[in-house]
C-alpha cells in the first residue's frame, strides 16, 4: 500500500500549494482602480461607484467590488444607495437671516414679527415687537429665511464674531407662517473656546425639519455672539443626484417584442424609451437576470409617446421601476404586437456609494469582478455615529476618487465559474486507489495459482 500513501501525500501536498501562495487577495478580482483620498487621515472615506466598476462587477448583489490597502487587505466597507445620507456630500447653502431685538424675561412667547414678503414668499424686512410682559431684559435671537429651500433643513452651522469665549444654549422654533410656531430643537450648546494655541468650536444646530422659517432663541438669559453668516444643510433628496443613463439596442424577437442586455451590474431604477420616428405605443418593461429564468414585470404597461413637429419635440415622461434591480436581460413588449422598428431602451439609475474604513497603508484601491470573493458589508454606520460624537455632529466621511486607468488582477479567470476540481480530484484518488487494490489483488491470484 506504500504507493497509494505516495500518491495521496502527493495530492495533498498539490492541494495545499495554492492556499499557501495566495497572499494577495486581489487576485480573485478581476482588476482594479487606484484611489485618491481627498483628506489622508480622515478615517472613513466614501467612494461614489463609477461606470468601470459596475461593468466590471458579476455579483448581482454588487459583493465583488472591495476596497484593498497597500498589503492586499480587505478594509472594512459597506454599500450604500444614493438616497442615503452616507452616500452624499452635505449640501450647505447661506441663507438670509434678521437679528430679533432684546426680549423680557418671561416674553419670549410674546414676541410679534411683523414682516414685508417678496412675491415668492422670501423675507424682505422684519420689525418685531415686544408683548407686554414684564420682565428683567434677555437677548434677542434670529430669524432665518428658508423659504427658497425645497427640501427640509437637516442643520443649520452659524459663524459670528466672539472676541472672548463663548459657551450658550439655545433652541429653534419653527413656522410656516411666522404666526404658529413649533418647537424643534432645543437647549442645544453653542461653544466657541480657545486654550493653548487650540480652539473648540460649536456651531451646528440640528435641525431634521422642514419649515420656511426658524427662529433661534437664547436659553436662560445667556447673550448671544454678533452673528455673521448662516449656512443650511439641506436634506438629501434623492431625485437631487444627477441620473446616469445606459443607452441600449435591442434585438427583434417575435412581433412587438424587443430584447435588450445590459453590459454592468447598475441599479437601475428608471426606463425611457427613444423611437427614430413619432410614435405612441403602451409598452411593457420586462427582465432576468440568467436566459433561462422566466421575465418578470419591471414597469407598465404605460403609454410612452415621441412627438417631434417644427417647433419642438414632445415625448413622455420617464418611468421608475418600483425596486432597483440589476439585471442583465431586459425586454419591451408592445400591446399592439405588430411589426416596428426597434425602440432604444434608455435604464437609468444614481450612482451608489461605497463607504469604508482606512485601515493599513496607503495607497488604496478598488477592485471589481470577481466569482470567488464577496464582500462582507461591515456595520459602517454605527462607526460613523461614534465618529460624529468624537469629532461633532458635522463630521463626514471623507471623499475617495478614482485615479488613473484600470489595473489588471486575475482578469478574466476571476469572473469564470469556478471548477469543481477537488470533486474530480477525490474521484480520481478513488479510481486510483480501486486501480491500486486491484492491481495487489491480481498480484495475490497470480501468486496462489502457481
Amino acid at each position: 500500500m506504500t504507493l497509494l500513501y505516495r500518491v495521496i501525500a502527493a495530492v495533498s501536498l498539490a492541494v495545499a500549494a495554492p492556499a499557501l501562495s495566495a497572499a494577495d487577495a486581489r487576485q480573485d478580482y478581476r482588476e482594479q482602480w487606484p484611489l485618491q483620498l481627498s483628506a489622508p487621515q480622515a478615517g472613513a472615506y466614501r467612494l461614489m461607484l463609477g461606470e468601470a466598476q459596475y461593468r466590471s462587477a458579476v455579483s448581482p448583489q454588487l459583493a465583488d467590488v472591495q476596497v484593498f490597502n497597500a498589503q492586499g487587505q480587505a478594509l472594512p466597507s459597506a454599500l450604500f444607495s444614493a438616497d442615503q445620507p452616507l452616500a452624499q456630500a452635505a449640501q450647505w447653502l447661506a441663507l438670509p437671516w434678521f437679528p430679533l431685538p432684546p426680549q423680557g424675561g418671561a416674553a419670549g412667547d410674546d414676541l410679534q414679527l411683523l414682516t414685508e414678503r417678496n412675491t415668492d414668499g422670501s423675507v424682505r424686512r422684519v420689525e418685531a415687537r415686544l408683548g407686554r410682559s414684564v420682565g428683567t431684559a434677555s437677548p434677542g435671537g434670529w430669524l432665518v429665511d428658508a423659504s427658497a429651500l425645497r427640501s427640509g433643513v437637516q442643520a443649520l452651522k452659524l459663524d459670528w464674531q466672539a472676541p472672548a469665549a463663548l459657551q450658550v444654549r439655545v433652541r429653534v422654533d419653527a413656522s410656516d407662517d411666522l404666526r404658529d410656531w413649533q418647537r424643534v430643537a432645543d437647549d442645544v450648546p453653542l461653544v466657541d473656546l480657545q486654550h493653548d494655541g487650540r480652539r473648540l468650536q460649536q456651531r451646528r444646530i440640528e435641525i431634521g425639519h422642514q419649515a420656511k422659517y426658524f427662529r433661534i432663541l437664547p436659553v436662560s438669559g445667556d447673550v448671544l455672539p454678533v452673528l455673521s453668516a448662516v449656512q443650511a444643510e439641506r436634506v438629501a433628496a434623492a431625485q437631487a443626484i444627477d441620473w446616469q443613463w445606459r443607452t441600449l439596442t435591442g434585438t427583434a424577437g417575435k412581433p412587438g417584442e424587443f430584447e435588450y442586455t445590459l453590459d454592468g451590474r447598475f441599479p437601475i431604477a428608471q426606463v425611457d424609451i427613444a423611437t427614430p420616428d413619432n410614435s405612441v405605443v403602451q409598452w411593457t418593461l420586462l427582465s432576468r437576470d440568467d436566459a433561462n429564468q422566466p421575465w418578470q414585470v419591471r414597469a407598465g404597461p404605460w403609454v410612452a409617446y415621441q412627438l417631434q413637429d417644427a417647433g419642438a419635440r414632445r415625448q413622455s415622461q420617464t418611468q421608475s421601476l418600483a425596486v432597483p434591480t440589476r439585471d442583465r436581460y431586459w425586454k419591451l413588449a408592445a400591446a399592439q404586437g405588430t411589426a416596428m422598428p426597434a425602440p432604444t431602451l434608455k435604464l437609468g439609475y444614481q450612482p451608489e456609494a461605497l463607504v469604508f474604513l482606512s485601515q493599513g497603508e496607503p495607497p488604496y484601491s478598488v477592485a471589481a469582478g470577481s466569482v470567488r470573493a464577496a464582500r462582507t458589508d461591515a456595520p459602517v454606520g454605527t462607526v460613523i455615529v461614534r465618529l460624529r460624537e468624537q469629532q461633532g455632529a458635522q463630521w463626514q466621511p471623507a471623499l475617495a476618487t478614482v485615479q488613473g486607468a484600470a489595473q489588471p488582477l486575475g482578469g478574466d479567470a476571476a469572473v469564470q465559474p469556478a471548477r469543481d476540481w477537488k470533486r474530480w480530484l477525490l474521484w480520481g484518488l478513488l479510481v486510483l486507489g480501486v486501480l491500486v487494490v486491484g492491481g495487489f489483488a491480481i498480484t495475490l491470484l497470480r501468486s496462489n495459482q502457481r
